[in-house]
């Protein structure tokens, strides 16, 4: 793989407190790679660190193999498109594109054709003569990612800029990022706190945590097997079993947590009486008025909440004190059970997911 970042052993501090420490990052050419984590977890201050913006205290950054700790950011050959979209509100929809091009020197047909092609990339042909303030909130975002793209930056830097978006809006820039990236095949570095928006647009997710990254991988990888609390938490609805085994048999383990007797693949050195923690999503369980055959795993609940979604429903269960989440994407309109019914909670042992503290 072409590496074209490299951050090696970076320390950021703001005042008293440490943001990064020690922070570690690689990232290949052509690569849609997404910082996911809380707010304060040094996401943002990654991005700056990059941009130039900030300078590290301690660590060296690297562009294309070159330290670049003393480079300036209009040096870098980056773009960063921010979380307010940052237009200039005198310019019109032209010139905001041209502006970076005019940076550069370009003459003017051939910024005429690169405004051209950027603004037809983004789907926004029509629109070279008005101002951002004529434009809708995703048309405005459409256009700070083409003033981004034109001057054809080695990394493209994206800090949450759908966060000021609708949730419908917000759903489709997330196909139009992907589209444009997969088009352009233009490295971008993304940062986000929406997990969904990591899982859509993501080739790598770096999950981060108090100033360190403490799994990056593709977005299957960290939904279906996050090997931590933390990461399994944040990157989706999910159901936590803390317990302890209570026999091993050769399809599997006993498992007991609370009210549940779970039955769960073997884990390669485990032993009777030790404690585990597994976990289960919530589109993996379902929910019947009646028990079905088979099922390595079936507990009676009470539906204490639902919330119909139109493709799903989400039940919140009362299982013997214990709440249960299930997502169920198979019932009908007429024939999901209700609030205050008694069913049946039903998945399989393969969906269970084992979990360390961090």
């Amino acid at each position: 793989m072409d590496r074209i970042l490299r951050l090696e052993k970076i320390g950021k501090r703001f005042g008293t407190l440490q943001v990064l420490k020690n922070y570690n990052l690689e990232m290949n050419a052509g690569e849609f790679l997404t910082l996911l984590g809380p707010s304060g977890c040094g996401k943002t201050t990654t991005l700056n660190l990059v941009a130039g913006f900030l300078q590290p205290d301690f660590g060296t950054i690297y562009l294309r193999g070159e330290s670049v700790n003393n480079v300036a950011p209009r040096k870098r050959n980056l773009s960063m498109v921010f979380q307010t979209w940052a237009l200039f509100p005198h310019m019109n929809a032209h010139e905001n594109v041209a502006f970076g091009l005019k940076m550069q020197g370009k003459l003017k047909n051939e910024i005429d054709k690169k405004v051209k092609e950027m603004l037809e990339m983004v789907r926004l042909p029509d629109v070279a003569d008005k101002y951002p303030s004529q434009l809708s909130g995703g048309m405005r975002q459409r256009l700070a990612l083409a003033r981004a793209l034109a001057v054809e930056p080695s990394i493209l830097l994206l800090d949450e800029p759908l966060s000021n978006l609708d949730a419908a809006l917000r759903k489709e820039m997330q196909v139009e990022l992907k589209r444009i990236h997969d088009e352009l095949q233009v490295t971008t570095l993304f940062v986000t706190h929406n997990q969904e928006e990591a899982l859509v647009m993501s080739d790598r997710i770096a999950v981060m945590r108090n100033g360190k990254i403490i799994r990056m991988d593709s977005p299957r990888e960290l939904y279906n097997d996050p090997q931590s609390k933390f990461v399994c938490k944040f990157m989706g609805d999910v159901n936590i079993f803390e317990g302890r085994v209570k026999e091993i048999n050769p399809s599997g383990m006993l498992v007991q947590s609370g009210p549940f007797d779970l039955n769960v693949p073997s884990k390669k050195g485990s032993r009777v009486g030790d404690q585990i923690t597994v976990a289960v999503r919530p589109e993996t369980i379902s929910v019947n008025k009646t028990p079905s055959s088979g099922a390595d795993n079936s507990f009676q609940g009470i539906i204490r909440q639902l919330i119909y979604n139109g493709s799903n429903i989400q039940y919140y269960l009362d299982v013997n004190g214990k709440e249960l989440m299930a997502l169920d994407y198979q019932k009908t309109i007429h024939s999901f059970p209700g609030k205050g019914e008694s069913v049946f909670t039903e998945f399989e042992s393969s969906r269970f997911m084992f979990l360390d503290e961090e």
